[in-house]
Order: structure tokens, then C-alpha cells, then sequence
């Protein structure tokens, strides 16, 4: 891997002054309102069958500039809406590629607050940014340097449900170099008794961030359901108050999983997960909440990048393998095994305990679709043959 090409968001928080927080502010409404220009522009045209590019947007944004009626888009800088005008191109380009659903528009109080600044709307000398139709630099707060004589190519400005402003630079960063290749590999099995298990037997506790925060967030939510609806200061304080409670869960849950994610690559070659698909899992009312708070699709995109950063393997194994059914010893396929059920013994005389059987499953189905390609999920018979578990099993006997 060439890590001279590697990119990598460095996000800061800043703290901007009231001029600043104005100018901000004054863009992000901007930015929201070309975009949904835009986006009924192009919607238009699409009921006439007729398709919009981002240059035909472009030549449109400096029509509506020239209204009276839009002149105000005249007073912030125009690098971010023409950014977020190919942000729109993205979006129809996934569309009709089937990646993503139809664009939809910006709401001025449930979308996100960004604005994003290419190298013409910026000026970053001796750690020092400044961004277009500002005086002064941003207040930045260093958690952490940047690679040396980075040069950001992008500068993203964004503020949170909870008030907080940050900034996030786009930079070439060169520290990233893949680890020494190992011969560890690991299979891991996500759940909720336990976040993570794995093929080792180790089981990593679930923290549980929502819960351990519920009875307070319960009580902000109480206090902002009694606050008459409209935009009245005293409902703000009770939504920023509740805002602020889920972005302290949002802050340790993801501390967490990077933490985790950062070990398993430094310690494992080859890492094997289960496909699951979290987006339909969530529907079940039960354990919907649970399911979000352990956030397991999260978890396996941190993985995912951190391992392509790093020249590991992550291998996905499908969501249908009987993973916890399927006996790692003999191979045997068990019948029906509610969730319940945390331990059980095969026929072969072997006690499992469940999730560990099936993080040393994963990992055995990993190993054979690395090494053969192999399917992964097992008959209960195999007439002339082994399942890929089977021979995969075989081949590690001595």
C-alpha cells in the first residue's frame, strides 16, 4: 500500500467568536439553501425526464445570485456552495447507481450543520486557520497534532446538536504505514451479554453507555416534553440539555470502539466478523435500543478502514452461517437454539459456550474462504465431502 496517498480527517473543536458564530451560521443557511434549490431544480427536470449536472447547477447558482430575492447568497463565501452543490452530484450519482435512496432536502433544524471550504476558501500558515470572509483566525483547540508540514485540502466547519463547533482538515498523512505482516488471526463475535467474544475466549465487556445515562436522559426528556412547542428560549435550554446527554453517549461509546478497533488491528493479521445486517435487526422493538447503543455497524467501519490503513485482512462471513449451532469440534449442525441458550453440549461430549463456539466458527470460515474460497455455510450432511468447516478443521489436525 502507498501510504504517501492515504488521507485523513484530523477533527478539532473551536470555539468562535461572535462574528464568527454569525458568518457560520449565515452559510450554513446558505449551503442549506442552495442545496435545496438545487435538489428542486433537478427534481423538476427529472418529472420532464430531462437530467441536471453540476455544471447546469452551477450556471443556475450564479443566476440566483443576481435575484433580488437571493442576493443575500452574495455575502458569504461561494466555496462552499459550490461545494455543496457537487455534494448534491454525489448524491445523484449513488442514486443511480442504486448505492443510495433518492436526495432528499435540508431541514433547518434536523440536518447537519456543515459547510466545507476547499483550499480557496482558506489559510492555514504556522497552525493558524483562517477561513474566507473571516479576520481572524479560529480559535482552535490542539488535542493533537497534525503530520508534519501537512497542508489540509479540505477544511470542514460543522456544529452539533449540542452547540459545539468543530473543524475537520483533510490531510496526506505519511505516519500511516502498514504494521509488520503476524500470523494472528482472530474471529469475533458481537453481542450485547458481552460486546465483543472472541475465538481466543476472551470476552469483552459491554459498556452499556446509553443505559448508564438513561435516568438522566429520561428526566432532560421529561423536562423538555412539558416546554410549550415553538422556538422559545426555555425549550432551547431543554433540547440543548438533551442534546448535550446524548452527545456525551455518542463521545464514550465512540472512544470505546476506537480503542478496540485499534487493537485488534495492531494484534491480528487476518480478522473475521459476521455480515449482519444491523439496519434490519433494529426493527425488532426488544432489542432495538440495546442493538443501537452497542452500535455494531460503527464498530465494523472503524474496523474496516483501520485494516485497509494498515495492510490487515477483515474477512465478512454471511449473516445465514450457522455460526452458533455448528459445533467447532466435530462439525456437528445443531437443531434449533433459542437465544437463551448459553451454553450446550454435542453429541461429541464437547461443552460450548455459545458466543466463544461462534467466534471459533467465524474465524474457521474465514480461514477456508481465504484460503479456497469455500462457501461458508455448511449442510447438515456432507454425502462424497466436508463443508469448507469441516476440511478446514481437518487440515489443522497434526
Amino acid at each position: 500500500m502507498d501510504t504517501r496517498h492515504v488521507k485523513r480527517a484530523f477533527k478539532y473543536r473551536f470555539y468562535p467568536t461572535d462574528a464568527q458564530t454569525a458568518e457560520l451560521s449565515r452559510t450554513f443557511g446558505c449551503v442549506r439553501k442552495v442545496y435545496n434549490l438545487a435538489l428542486a431544480a433537478r427534481t423538476e427536470a427529472w418529472t420532464r425526464q430531462e437530467r441536471v449536472n453540476y455544471n447546469q447547477t452551477s450556471a443556475l447558482l450564479t443566476a440566483w445570485k443576481k435575484t433580488e430575492e437571493l442576493a443575500f447568497l452574495n455575502d458569504v463565501s461561494s466555496v462552499p456552495l459550490q461545494q455543496t452543490l457537487r455534494h448534491l452530484q454525489s448524491a445523484f450519482t449513488n442514486f443511480f447507481s442504486k448505492r443510495a435512496k433518492y436526495p432528499r432536502f435540508k431541514s433547518s433544524k434536523k440536518s447537519r450543520k456543515s459547510a466545507e471550504y476547499t483550499t480557496s476558501g482558506f489559510r492555514f500558515r504556522d497552525g493558524r486557520l483562517t477561513l474566507a470572509k473571516m479576520a481572524d483566525p479560529l480559535d482552535i483547540v490542539w488535542s493533537r497534532p497534525l503530520p508534519k508540514e501537512a497542508k489540509p485540502s479540505t477544511v470542514t466547519v460543522s456544529q452539533d446538536s449540542a452547540g459545539r463547533w468543530f473543524v475537520s482538515m483533510l490531510c496526506d498523512d505519511p505516519t500511516v504505514k502498514p504494521l509488520s505482516a503476524t500470523d494472528a488471526a482472530v474471529g469475533v463475535d458481537v453481542g450485547l451479554n458481552h460486546l465483543l467474544t472472541l475465538s481466543t475466549g476472551e470476552k469483552i465487556a459491554n459498556p452499556r453507555h446509553e443505559r448508564t445515562d438513561r435516568a438522566r436522559l429520561a428526566k432532560a426528556q421529561r423536562t423538555l416534553a412539558r416546554k410549550a412547542k415553538g422556538d422559545g428560549a426555555n425549550r432551547r435550554k431543554a433540547r440543548l440539555k438533551v442534546a448535550k446527554i446524548h452527545a456525551r453517549i455518542a463521545d464514550r461509546r465512540r472512544d470505546g470502539l476506537h480503542k478496540l478497533t485499534t487493537r485488534l488491528v495492531r494484534e491480528n493479521q487476518t480478522i473475521v466478523i459476521e455480515d449482519l445486517t444491523v439496519r434490519n435487526m433494529v426493527k425488532n422493538r426488544s432489542l432495538a435500543r440495546a442493538i443501537s447503543d452497542a452500535a455494531w455497524a460503527e464498530f465494523r467501519s472503524l474496523l474496516e478502514y483501520k485494516a485497509q490503513w494498515y495492510g490487515r485482512e477483515v474477512i465478512a462471513v454471511d449473516r445465514f452461517f450457522p455460526s452458533s449451532k455448528l459445533c467447532s469440534v466435530c462439525g456437528t449442525l445443531q437443531g434449533k437454539m433459542p437465544l437463551h441458550v448459553r451454553t450446550w453440549t454435542c453429541a461429541c461430549g464437547t461443552t460450548h459456550d455459545r458466543d466463544v463456539n461462534a467466534a471459533r466458527n467465524l474465524l474457521a470460515a474465514g480461514r477456508a474462504v481465504s484460503a479456497c474460497g469455500a462457501g461458508v455455510r455448511p449442510q447438515r450432511r456432507t454425502p462424497g465431502g466436508q463443508s469448507a468447516m469441516k476440511q478446514e478443521a481437518s487440515r489443522r489436525e497434526p
